[in-house]
This record gives C-alpha cells, structure tokens and sequence, in this order.
C-alpha cells in the first residue's frame, strides 16, 4: 500500500509539474504549485466543499430551497469527471447545477478574485484527493479541452 501511494504521489508531482510548464506557468517546484492550489482551496473552496474535499452532508440530494449542496471532490464525487477546461471555467465563471430549482449561482464565481495561475493550482491540487484510475480519465478527457490560454 505504501509503495501505491509513494507511486502516485509521485506521478501526481510530475504530471502537475510538466502541466504547469507545459501551460507557460513554471514553477519553482511542483510541490510549491500543489502547496498554493491547496492554501487557495483552503481559503475559498473548503467553507463549501469540506477541508478534506468531503462535500456537504446530503450532496446527492436537494435541500429545501431545491439546491443540490457542494459536491465532494474526492472519489467518491464527480469532479474527476470534468476536463481541465471545465474544472477552470466552474471556479472562474461560477455554476448553477442544471437541476437546481433556484436560478441562482450555487457556487460563487472566483474569476475575480483568482489569478489564472492560482485557478490552475486548485485543480492541480483537486487531482491529489482521486484514485490512479480517476486521474487518467480527466487526463483523457482533457487532452480535447485542456486549460484555456
């Protein structure tokens, strides 16, 4: 077991840090990107979604305003589903789950507040709480719609 987790920690590294070179953001090193995605999360992200990515209570079903709550990050949520495309746009423009009954933003938009280079390092850090097999599904489903310019 520590020996699959040494691996994919180590994977995870170096695919954030080519990533990161790759998109015109070097960095002094590839744990500094997952130390500022995660020092971001922590400070926007967390009050929502849980400081572990757990989600809130009941995030499968909607609350009384007919909301659907924060999803978790982690395995068991959907976030891994989304490319690199996708996961940026949500944090900087903001969503509003299509099955909402509210017309509202159910999560705020940050493309104000955050730097691109910051927006990036979240999800860099958000690929640290999936599975091996999870990772390379995102990895796929981003090579058509990778981080904007």
């Amino acid at each position: 077991m520590h020996k699959r987790w040494l691996l994919t920690t180590t994977w995870l590294l170096l695919g954030a840090g080519v990533q990161a070179i790759a998109d015109g953001n070097p960095v002094s090193g590839t744990t500094s990107l997952l130390q500022e995605g995660e020092s971001v999360y922590q400070q926007y992200c967390a009050s929502c979604h849980g400081s572990q990515g757990e989600g809130m209570p009941n995030w499968e079903r909607q609350d009384d305003q007919g909301e659907l709550p924060a999803p978790p990050h982690g395995p068991e949520g959907h976030t891994w589903k989304h490319s690199d495309a996708m996961l940026y746009r949500i944090i900087a423009e903001g969503w509003r789950d299509p099955w909402n009954k509210t017309e509202r933003l159910t999560m705020p938009a940050f493309g104000d507040i955050l730097t691109p280079a910051e927006i990036r390092a979240v999800v860099a850090y958000l690929k640290t709480l999936w599975t091996a097999e999870q990772r390379r599904h995102q990895e796929e489903e981003s090579q058509n719609e990778p981080f904007p310019p």
